[in-house]
């Protein structure tokens, strides 16, 4: 039986972990549930899973919950809530599905208390992927990735030699605007970004993948999980989003993961791995396919992606400022105080400002992005 704690349980990775706990209870048990400030949809999956720990990161969403709660599970609040329940003696494995920046410092400590990490959160290792990578590796813990595409590179370098690697082909879907021009993308909208063509996402994730800062974030988090060179990393936009990433080896063959679209097939590996278990995701009909198709993405227009290979290149602290700077501007789009093409600006000219610290401590990290982000918010203040 594999003991879990899900910190972002009610957000849209959460809700799909916990599908696939419903699925196969005989193995997999919840222990410690965690989100932000849905306190009437915590209470629901505390009802249901009845986890040791439950957290609220928000404490009036905390008080609420806490006044009307009468049931055995221990109720908690803030940061140190959720580290109090990503390092339980109850749990052997913690789901980090937590929205950006704030999934590190509780994965940190689950590392630290010997945890298995099912890693959704590339946050986390965009910002400090060498100090979590070195951290695993000396406390002896897997972290395996529940993103579609690494899910799909960790299954296709299975068993393989890592210096017969060519390239690992990480597949992008384009998002909604693929094909666009800049002048396109001059206007539009929140809820045409919000229109993903296949996947169905948390609505920061869905910005970015927009974007493609998305992409970009994956491509620094496939370095830092399988060790290449951004040289040997390579995004390729596959509108149909049925093969999830590839790997080409030197003698020129590829291996592909394909699977349909949806998250609770690499979420389950992810917890279930070696093991292949019956699975609730719908499985593909290859007589009904019509057709794959592959393009090169167009970097000058979606700059995301460019920035964060910049920005993954530069290394040291440079990361984590293009994430807190990417995150503060989506936020602001989101609440339709900026543009879409505005998101690039202001990323690029954070980078630009700042002086990489090159071999940054954790501590570095947390004072850079907190700085990061009071300053792109005090400049939109002065132009909101």
């Amino acid at each position: 039986m594999k003991k879990i704690a899900v910190l972002g349980s009610t957000g849209s990775i959460g809700t799909q972990t916990l599908d696939v706990v419903r699925n196969h209870a005989d193995i997999l048990k919840i222990e410690v549930l965690a989100a932000n400030a849905s306190d009437e949809l915590l209470e629901k999956q505390i009802n249901e899973f009845k986890p040791s720990i439950a957290v609220l990161c928000d404490k009036n969403a905390y008080e609420k919950l806490k006044a009307r709660y009468n049931g055995e599970t221990k109720l908690l609040y803030g940061e140190e809530g959720l580290i109090a329940g990503a390092t339980s003696d109850k749990i052997d494995t913690v789901v980090t599905s937590l929205m950006g920046f704030a999934g590190l410092r509780p994965t940190m400590a689950a590392i630290e208390a010997g945890k298995n990490i099912a890693l959704a959160n590339k946050e986390t290792l965009v910002v400090a992927g060498e100090l979590v990578m070195q951290k695993a590796k000396e406390k002896g813990i897997e972290i395996m990735p529940i993103d579609s595409e690494h899910g799909a590179l960790f299954q296709c370098l299975h068993g393989e030699d890592m210096a017969k690697v060519d390239k690992l082909l990480v597949t992008a879907s384009g998002g909604p605007f693929r094909g666009k021009t800049i002048d396109e993308l001059k206007n539009v909208s929140v809820k045409q970004c919000l229109n993903h063509p296949t996947w169905r996402m948390g609505r920061k994730i869905t910005i970015d993948s927009a974007t493609l800062m998305n992409k970009g974030l994956e491509v620094i988090e496939a370095k830092q999980l399988y060790g290449v060179s951004y040289d040997k990393i390579q995004v390729v936009v596959h509108p149909q989003s049925i093969v999830h990433s590839m790997v080409q080896y030197v003698d020129g063959s590829v291996i592909a993961q394909l699977a349909s679209t949806d998250m609770r097939l690499p979420i389950q590996y992810a917890l279930t791995y070696p093991e292949r278990l019956e699975c609730v995701a719908p499985k593909l009909d290859f007589w009904k396919m019509q057709s794959l198709t592959f393009e090169k993405p167009d970097t000058d227009t979606f700059r995301g992606l460019a920035l964060a290979y910049e920005a993954g290149k530069i290394g040291g602290s440079m990361p984590c400022v293009m994430n807190a700077a990417n995150e503060i501007a989506v936020e602001a789009f989101l609440n339709e105080q900026i543009s879409f093409l505005d998101i690039y600006d202001i990323i690029e000219a954070e980078m630009l400002a700042h002086v990489t610290l090159v071999q940054p401590e954790l501590e570095d990290l947390f004072e850079i992005d907190a700085k990061t982000r009071q300053n792109v918010k005090e400049k939109l203040s002065k132009i909101c």
